[in-house]
Order: C-alpha cells, then sequence, then structure tokens
C-alpha cells in the first residue's frame, strides 16, 4: 500500500509482540445481556469512559441507569455524554469517510465546541497544556491541518479498500487514533474523535462486534501508560518520531485481554 501519513514502518515488530490468540478473543465477544433494543451497553461503556479520559465527573452505573433506565439526572451531569453516545450510534450507522468524521464530531462536539467550529478544521495553532501550565504538546501549525488531514483522509481511503489481516486491522486502527490526534484538526474535541475513528475503522474492517470491544474503557484505567505512550513521539508535531510509537499501538489489542 502507498500511504502518505500512516507509518507501516512497525508492523513486522507489532506482529512479533502482540497474543497470537487475538482472533479466538475477537470471535469471543458478545453484546452485554442489559443492552434492549433501545439501549446499547458497550456504546455507553465506550461514551462514559471516552469522556473520563477528558476529564467528565460520570460514572457508568449512573450513566447507564439513566440511558436504560430513563431515571433523570441534572442535565450538565450527563450532557456531553449523551452527545457523544449519539455520535457512536451515528457511527455504527453510516461509512467511515471525511463527512462522517465530521458528522460525528459536530454531533459528539454539541456542548464542547462553538457550533461554528463543530465539524471545521481549527484555523488556530493549537497546543496542549498540563494542568501545571507547561506545555505537553505543540499540534501541527494550523496552515497545515488541511494539508496533513487531506493525506490522513487519503490514507483512511486507502486502509478501507485493503484488505487485511485481523492483526493489521488492530495495527491500522491504533495508528489511525495515533495520527489523528497527533494533528489535532478540532479546536477540541480531538481524543474523543481519535478513540471513535480507532473503533469505527474496526469495525468498518471486522464487522459489528468491534462496537463491543471495551477499549476506552481500558485507556481510561491506563491513562497514565495512555498519556505517556502519547507523549514518547514528541514535543512538535513537525519532529515526531513515529518509531517509538510501538508501546501505544499494543494498548488496543491488549483491551481484547
Amino acid at each position: 500500500m502507498k500511504l502518505e501519513i500512516i507509518k507501516s514502518d512497525l508492523f513486522v515488530e507489532y506482529e512479533k509482540a502482540i497474543a497470537k490468540n487475538l482472533q479466538q478473543n475477537f470471535d469471543a465477544l458478545k453484546d452485554a445481556e442489559l443492552s434492549t433494543p433501545g439501549f446499547s451497553f458497550y456504546t455507553s461503556v465506550a461514551s462514559v469512559f471516552s469522556s473520563k479520559i477528558e476529564g467528565e465527573n460520570i460514572e457508568l452505573d449512573s450513566y447507564i441507569k439513566h440511558k436504560r433506565d430513563g431515571i433523570p439526572f441534572q442535565p450538565d451531569y450527563t450532557k456531553k455524554t449523551d452527545d457523544l453516545y449519539n455520535a457512536y450510534l451515528f457511527a455504527q450507522q453510516n461509512p467511515l469517510n471525511e463527512r462522517t468524521i465530521k458528522k460525528a464530531h459536530q454531533l459528539s462536539g454539541k456542548h464542547i465546541v462553538a457550533s461554528s467550529w463543530q465539524g471545521k478544521y481549527r484555523i488556530q495553532n493549537m497546543y496542549v497544556a498540563t494542568d501545571e501550565g507547561k506545555i505537553e504538546y505543540v499540534a501541527a501549525a494550523a496552515a497545515l491541518v488541511p494539508i496533513e488531514m487531506g493525506k490522513f483522509m487519503e490514507d483512511l481511503k486507502t486502509l478501507l479498500e485493503a484488505t487485511m489481516s485481523i492483526e493489521e486491522v488492530f495495527f491500522y486502527a491504533a495508528l489511525l487514533h495515533l495520527v489523528f490526534v497527533k494533528i489535532h484538526p478540532w479546536n477540541d474535541g480531538n481524543g474523543r474523535t481519535a478513540r471513535l475513528v480507532e473503533k469505527w475503522f474496526l469495525a468498518e474492517k471486522l464487522g459489528e462486534k468491534a462496537w463491543f470491544i471495551q477499549s476506552e474503557k481500558m485507556y481510561y484505567q491506563h491513562r497514565q501508560e495512555y498519556y505517556n505512550n502519547l507523549r514518547l513521539l514528541g514535543l512538535e508535531y513537525e519532529f515526531l518520531n513515529y518509531s517509538k510509537a510501538l508501546p501505544f499501538l499494543l494498548m488496543l489489542p491488549n483491551s481484547l485481554k
């Protein structure tokens, strides 16, 4: 495959490092008994834990009571997770491409990003800061965002059309997550979208069982490792070293254990 921005160099090392029963573990996935025709347990898990990674104060048990049983909570407690839940539902019903990714951001960012920037690439320079006020990461310069996202979308199309082993699917899904979050194309909601794109790609390639993978929960439970592995590549977008991406890429298949 000819790819412009997604790096394939680590696949041989990756394949050696992952568990040999990846297919078996994936085949064993099944929906939860709590799911109903109008409620998806694993979509709730994904939405809650992806939100919690971003600092939202939401608990899974309360959210299930709200979503499945109609128990009311204060709107501020559930609204951002509800938005992300709707974005996951949208993804489950639509193909993965640039238009639908922008629509998913519009849905998930309803109460995060100003309406004029929902589903639109930023035109400001962007950096990620720590709680202590230190710059942790400098994202792609604003002028580079449409160029880099153009490459990303071309690679996404190529990957979606390619025939792959399950090991390759997991490898490229995690790379899409990683590259998207490093470009950081939105004013906000980049992590939420990147984790959704990762799961969406898995589902496009492997079928609806992929929506049962609890990757967002695993990332939250190992969030310090998640952030550390993101930092390994470097401080600035233009100088990222993807040869150091293996620890991050190995987290996704570990969510099946």
